[in-house]
């Protein structure tokens, strides 16, 4: 699949237009290989997804209070944070909803207005969320581009990630999500502030088996955020799905710390 990245937006409606520079391949939900160009695939990076048949997004839900990703397929746009936004409104799906993802943001939201330019993404919602996790699953979505580094709400102060720290889990898992379909080797991607950055990463299958069980360590840890990635094969055996898990070790006791465990289909 040829990919591209979103390397520019500017006007109205989340706007964008590409570039033809090459991008690696991640984790995420499968697509098919485009019949016409332009084509991008989902990347933790935050390549957006598009081809023939349509456009896959991350969309920022909640899980135990705190952001956790989701993956949607849309209609083919070049509106893609526009359709992000939509589909964070309409809210979890059965699948995570069975996982256990719920949304602040409030159903029936109008997205009034989203521009972007200098790396700012103003948006006009009606009702404007003042909850801060709300507010978290808008900035979450939003800078999944690469061309949002911070989002402004009306005429408020722009903020960021770092903003929201207090509803990130540890341990974020952006290249995985409830009911995509996997094969190996799966790339397991996204943020997290452990101990000595050391990230645990384990495969299992939904006969409870091990399918695999490695460690990678993140740009920066010990109070410090910073990303992760890591290529994990597996042998999936007789199992058509199962769940990834991810989580640190306890330096005290060796047990698992802030456990996110994804569950997916295996291809």
């Amino acid at each position: 699949m040829l990919a591209v990245l979103v390397t520019a937006c500017g006007g109205s409606d989340g706007e964008v237009r590409t570039s033809g520079t090459p991008a690696p391949t991640g984790g995420g939900p499968t697509t098919t290989a485009p019949a016409v160009p332009p084509s991008e695939h989902a990347t933790a990076s935050g390549t957006v997804a598009r081809d023939a048949a349509g456009v896959d997004l991350r969309v920022v839900f909640l899980s135990g209070g705190k952001v956790a990703t989701a993956h949607r397929r849309v209609a083919p746009t070049r509106a893609v944070a526009r359709a992000a936004l939509e589909q964070l409104v309409a809210g979890p799906n059965a699948t995570e909803q069975a996982a256990g993802y719920t949304s602040r943001v409030a159903p029936g939201t109008t997205i009034g207005s989203v521009t972007i330019a200098d790396g700012v993404a103003t948006v006009v919602l009606s009702p404007d969320p003042t909850d801060t996790a709300a507010r978290a699953q808008v900035v979450y979505t939003l800078t999944q581009f690469p061309t949002v580094r911070r989002v402004r709400f009306g005429t408020g102060e722009a903020v960021s990630r770092d903003d929201f720290r207090a509803v990130t889990p540890l341990v974020f898992v952006e290249s995985v999500a409830p009911g995509d379909v996997v094969a190996s080797p799966v790339t397991v991607s996204g943020e997290a502030n452990t101990f000595e950055a050391t990230v645990r990463i384990r495969v299992v299958g939904n006969d409870g088996s091990v399918l695999a069980d490695t460690h990678t360590t993140a740009t920066s840890g010990s109070g410090t955020w910073g990303t992760f990635s890591e290529s994990v094969p597996f042998a999936k055996g007789a199992n058509t799905a199962g769940k990834i898990v991810v989580f640190w070790d306890s330096p005290a006791d060796g047990a698992p710390r802030d456990v996110v465990e994804v569950p997916v289909r295996f291809s």
